[in-house]
């Protein structure tokens, strides 16, 4: 098993403040680091940014490192963070869910049709005095629709987020692209590679080989991208019925 990667907004320069309207760079996913056996990627968050310079970023993870431990830690190196909220913290979560919703402003509406389907995205905070969690300033909702047109289906998802930035030291378009940056990692890269390389299954542990294969599916999948397939499956479909075509799609053959 490995330690997923946080997503970070990075200044555009040292000076540059969270709260300036010139804090928008691109999402930076930092590599994996190993897990040891019997072990969970929880004690492996602090190793993996102790190296990086977290002054003035905001970093995002999976829900599973909504723990109390790593919000201060964020805190104590100079990052804010965008947590998720789930049923793992029955409390949080219950007092996050259960605030009226209907009446609060809405702050970000978006709305993108594109491979066959229509997705809008809503987004509302907020303000909080005081909460259980780490320097926990506002509370976030994001309700999704999707409706696919070619099965009809249409679907509606809510997610609750916290972060330690204060009210107006982003936009509503700002938090609403940092949560949807990770939420991208999470579809190109981790999602690639839960199932279709289905890695949680790989029956390879010893050593240094489960980072020599994470290492390996991160080139492979990063070549595909490159190469203009956005289906990683068919392109790892296509590539297997000719042995010349792995090696010529990093154009290391003709």
């Amino acid at each position: 098993m490995t330690a997923r990667p946080c997503a970070a907004r990075v200044p555009t320069s040292p000076g540059t403040s969270p709260c300036s309207p010139l804090w928008t760079t691109p999402v930076t996913s930092w590599p994996r680091r190993q897990v040891a056996d019997k072990s969970n990627e929880i004690p492996a968050f602090r190793p993996l940014l102790d190296g990086v310079d977290l002054t003035g970023t905001v970093i995002t993870a999976d829900a599973l490192h909504t723990q109390h431990a790593h919000g201060t830690y964020l805190r104590e190196r100079g990052a804010h963070y965008i947590a998720q909220v789930k049923a793992n913290h029955p409390g949080l979560f219950d007092r996050i869910c259960r605030l009226p919703w209907r009446e609060i402003t809405l702050d970000h509406y978006d709305r993108t049709r594109a491979h066959h389907r229509l997705e809008i995205r809503r987004l509302k905070t907020a303000a909080f005095a005081h909460l259980d969690y780490p320097d926990a300033r506002q509370a976030l909702q994001v309700v999704r629709w999707r409706k696919d047109f070619t099965t009809g289906k249409l679907t509606i998802e809510r997610v609750y987020l916290i972060t330690s930035l204060p009210p107006d030291a982003a936009t509503g378009a700002q938090l609403a692209d940092w949560i949807r940056g990770h939420w991208k990692i999470e579809n190109l890269l981790h999602h690639v590679r839960d199932r279709t390389f289905r890695e949680d299954d790989s029956k390879i542990h010893a050593g240094n080989l489960p980072r020599i294969m994470a290492g390996l599916r991160n080139l492979a999948i990063g070549v595909h991208r490159q190469d203009g397939h956005a289906n990683i499956a068919a392109a790892l479909r296509h590539t297997a019925r000719d042995w010349r075509r792995p090696l010529s799609a990093p154009g290391i053959t003709g």
